[in-house]
């Protein structure tokens, strides 16, 4: 296997079989790479079966409050990639309890029990939407956090938990995604692209909520290949720091436009009047100056991916199976 020069040989995924992780975890065992998948499964345990059975992979089926099964899964793990959370606001306002000792409380715990195990790396997925609604039409790292939600805030103080542990032999690297879009084993069908992409196919219609409101978006192929140079980067380049990872900033009206354009011209775009009209915005300018990473799929990318497993039959129920949803599975009660 082409060892890519990464001195971290045994890597711990949480979250590992979630949207991102199961795209993420086949690439890395791909690359060589030795990995032990923290995870409660709850929306199935076949995400990961193009690799499983690999003698690379361990899959551990677990949740991160639990410190014994933490403390195990860690023994001999060089780097730690933290996927696992709670995602979304309105998953995390179902229970706002379970959500903070999820996406919370776990966490600090997480970190410690890392570097008991003498884990080099920490690689921590907050998200963009720490910053709260901008009016500067550049948000880069330098603005305030100014969080909206409790599933915002909590993603802003992790990060400052993480610096507090960070150490030379430590390197603590947080990076601020965008929101993912396209095709996964594991797909989300409640992220903004994957809606619309799922109405236009199913139905024939976009609705669309506003339209003139901007997201920012980052490809899901691309956002499974930073954490993987996250792997190859040199401590200097990545201590302690905190950066962007999103491109195209695009308006609802404007995904779309560009979900009707590959779907097909029948599909109607309605819309319907909205009081949530937040904008985000990000700039991942500085990821491309400091680090060389820039995205290299697009939005339309991610339609054409999700259209082509539709037509493969690869999304059965689309619009009612609840594993799809998030909200869905966490209203089943699936969580305690």
């Amino acid at each position: 296997e082409g060892f890519m020069n990464s001195e971290f040989k045994h890597v711990l995924v949480t979250g590992g079989a979630g949207y991102v992780g199961s795209v993420l975890v086949p690439k890395m065992i791909r690359d060589g790479y030795k990995v032990t998948v923290f995870d409660l499964y709850l929306y199935g345990k076949n995400v990961l079966n193009e690799v499983q059975g690999n003698p690379n992979l361990k899959e551990v089926v677990g949740d991160i409050r639990d410190e014994a099964a933490l403390d195990k899964a860690l023994a001999g793990v060089d780097a730690v990639i933290h996927l696992a959370c709670i995602s979304n606001d309105p998953s995390f306002e179902l229970n706002p309890d379970l959500g903070k000792s999820i996406n919370f409380d776990a966490f600090e715990k997480l970190v410690l029990l890392s570097k008991k195990h003498k884990v080099k790396r920490f690689i921590y997925a907050s998200s963009s939407s720490v910053y709260g609604i901008k009016e500067e039409e550049s948000v880069t790292e330098d603005l305030s956090l100014e969080p909206l939600t409790d599933y915002s805030k909590y993603k802003a103080m992790c990060e400052e938990v993480l610096l507090k542990h960070a150490a030379d032999d430590f390197t603590c690297f947080t990076v601020r995604p965008a929101t993912v879009c396209g095709y996964s084993p594991r797909l989300r069908l409640d992220l903004t692209v994957n809606i619309l992409t799922n109405h236009a196919i199913t139905n024939g219609v976009i609705k669309v909520f506003g339209g003139k409101q901007t997201r920012p978006n980052i490809h899901i192929q691309d956002m499974a290949d930073f954490y993987l140079q996250a792997l190859q980067w040199s401590h200097d380049k990545i201590h302690k720091k905190i950066y962007n990872a999103g491109y195209h900033n695009y308006s609802l009206d404007e995904i779309a436009d560009l979900v009707k354009d590959v779907v097909g011209s029948k599909v109607a775009i309605e819309h319907v009047p909205t009081d949530d009209n937040r904008s985000y915005r990000v700039s991942s300018e500085r990821l491309k100056r400091d680090l060389g990473f820039s995205a290299r799929h697009s939005v339309a990318d991610a339609v054409k991916d999700l259209k082509a497993a539709f037509e493969k039959g690869l999304i059965p129920n689309s619009m009612q199976d609840p594993t799809y949803f998030n909200i869905k599975m966490m209203q089943k009660n699936v969580l305690k």
